[in-house]
């Protein structure tokens, strides 16, 4: 399809979407808004950092000049490997909104791993928290392209020695950026579609990929964020991203909060139930996100001690799917609204929220968080459907499971430097989930395509299976695999984690499924162990599962 030019064009200012109108636009109309942040530096743990959108926007256009100083051009990379902090956020609009690539990256992932995305970039600076000193210190040789490493720092807190030669301070280059100049300095302006910022993917196989998003998309993708069928961001707001911001942008948050001027809390390296516990009573947050391992933390810790929160009451889970057990628990014990979301980093990353409509109000409860617990309803600019193994597409019947494909103007074309050719089908992307879709337009996630299990030729979904597991009063976590089995090919295994103390056997909890499930969908066995490997985007590792338990044996029958 070709873009062809009407007759008649609208008379409308035309102004490219910039990143860098998002800071200048909370300076300007929500100078005074906060931005908190829980201190990195090991003797100032409990310290906080306070500034506004004013002084964020002034130390980034300074840090912006402090860039080129450095010698980093337009479309350049720089990357990050920071926690969510007041710098970290000046980098995310300094960077970006001098026409660099804000590259940020995963500090969980191995080494080896870091330093090959570092590569492949060709990150021209490095710019680290202190936390991660070891690991820069460890990586620094084999990054070749990395002309300078920046400490988030100020002076004080520079280490005695390093193994770094040379090593930058941030604050001092700040300082040295003269405040004049940097104060009559303006944001340029180019092309929307240049690109902004660059997040390497884990949900590929063989070495990551990059997705390159443009300032065009990005700006889509958090005016679509803050609205109210998704995340309903206002100005009303307190907001605590625990969601990581090297992992895909923190969904968008540090663009979404500023431009609607809400209050922003940040966590730094501190993600512990206590920590994120205290943080939001002292804060006053109203609104958080995160993936479902970090709220089993919080909540457990508030459980053990028997806490209510005073002001948090609305969370989006996403990252994998929440378990209904948790959202009962937010809802019915912490009066916590749960918006179950969607996506992946080559969507930017929101796909689909969760909610009600108003028809759905006087349903029963039960009725209502079946409802909650899908993925939800396509956000505004993303277009979906499902299709069958042979790319037909499938009804919307709630029943139906097909593979998820997506198509919007903040969803990858093609991945950085044409990693992998082209992955489109048909000009849809393919998620790699398999889900089903209601006629009301309600998405449900049943399994990724590597994780389905097929037995007789059926599909299982581990996902529902997991479920159900972790509403046993004992379990902890749960992941359900499939393993061979000489006769279905194969077959459903829990692996389970008790909770502390939990008394629970095999055969009680493969009774619990009694009745829950068709007699196919029972899991076959159970192994139980002290902990699931968890990823670095706080999701269950099942590949490794799947290779730890590739010879375990299920019974024919």
């Amino acid at each position: 399809m070709t873009l062809e030019q009407s007759p008649l064009m609208g008379q409308m200012m035309h102004q490219p979407l910039m990143i860098s109108s998002i800071i200048q636009f909370a300076a300007r109309h929500y100078g005074s808004g906060e931005i908190v942040s829980r201190r990195i530096e090991p003797d100032l743990h409990d310290a906080l950092y306070r500034s506004t959108y004013r002084d964020c926007e002034r130390r980034a256009r300074t840090l912006a000049l402090a860039l080129a100083a450095q010698g980093v051009a337009m479309g350049q990379r720089v990357g990050t490997l920071a926690w969510n902090g007041y710098r970290h956020l000046e980098l995310y609009y300094g960077v970006s909104g001098s026409g660099a690539v804000l590259h940020t990256i995963n500090p969980r992932l191995h080494p080896e791993q870091i330093a090959w995305i570092v590569n492949h970039a060709e990150d021209q600076l490095l710019f680290f928290d202190i936390t991660f000193l070891p690991l820069v210190e460890a990586i620094a040789p084999a990054c070749p392209t990395v002309r300078g490493f920046v400490l988030m720092s100020d002076r004080a807190h520079m280490p005695a020695s390093t193994a770094i030669p040379g090593l930058l301070c941030y604050e001092d280059l700040l300082d040295a950026v003269d405040q004049a100049a940097a104060d009559a300095w303006t944001w340029p302006v180019f092309d929307e579609n240049a690109a902004a910022s660059l997040c390497y993917t884990s949900g590929t196989t063989g070495n990551p990929k990059g997705v390159l998003y443009s300032h065009r998309s990005t700006v889509l993708h958090a005016y679509a964020a803050a609205l109210p069928n998704v995340l309903n961001v206002s100005a009303a707001d307190t907001v605590l991203p625990v969601v990581p911001m090297f992992h895909v942008n923190a969904w968008g948050l540090p663009y979404s909060v500023l431009l609607c001027g809400a209050k922003m809390v940040l966590p730094g390296a501190r993600l512990d139930g206590k920590s994120l516990y205290d943080l939001f009573e002292g804060e006053g947050v109203t609104f958080s996100a995160g993936v479902p391992t970090v709220w089993l933390g919080l909540v457990n810790y508030a459980l053990q001690n028997n806490l209510q929160f005073s002001t948090f009451r609305r969370t989006v889970i996403g990252g994998s799917a929440c378990p209904p057990a948790m959202m009962d628990t937010l809802i019915d014990r912490f009066n916590v609204q749960v918006i179950h979301g969607w996506g992946m980093t080559e969507m930017s990353p929101l796909g689909t929220t969760g909610g009600l409509l108003a028809r759905h109000r006087d349903l029963p409860v039960h009725e209502q968080r079946a409802i909650l617990q899908k993925q939800g309803h396509a956000i505004f600019g993303v277009d979906m459907k499902i299709v069958d193994d042979e790319g037909a597409e499938l009804p919307w019947d709630g029943r139906s499971a097909g593979h998820l494909l997506v198509k919007g103007p903040w969803i990858l074309a093609s991945y950085f430097r044409g990693e992998g050719g082209d992955p489109l089908q048909g000009g849809w992307f393919p998620t790699g989930d398999v889900a089903t879709i209601d006629p009301d337009g309600f998405m449900q996630i049943t399994d990724r395509s590597k994780d389905v299990i097929k037995s007789g030729g059926e599909w299982i979904g581990s996902i529902d299976l997991e479920n159900i597991a972790m509403a046993h009063p004992a379990v902890l976590q749960a992941a359900c695999i499939a393993v061979k089995h000489p006769k279905w090919d194969e077959r459903p295994l829990l692996v389970v984690v008790r909770k502390p103390g939990a008394d629970l056997s095999r055969e009680t909890l493969l009774g619990w499924f009694d009745g829950k499930v068709a007699r196919f969908w029972m899991p076959d066995d159970v192994v139980f162990v002290d902990a699931l490997p968890i990823g670095g985007t706080g999701k269950i590792q099942k590949n490794r599962l799947r290779e730890q338990y590739r010879e375990h044996q299920v019974a024919a029958e």
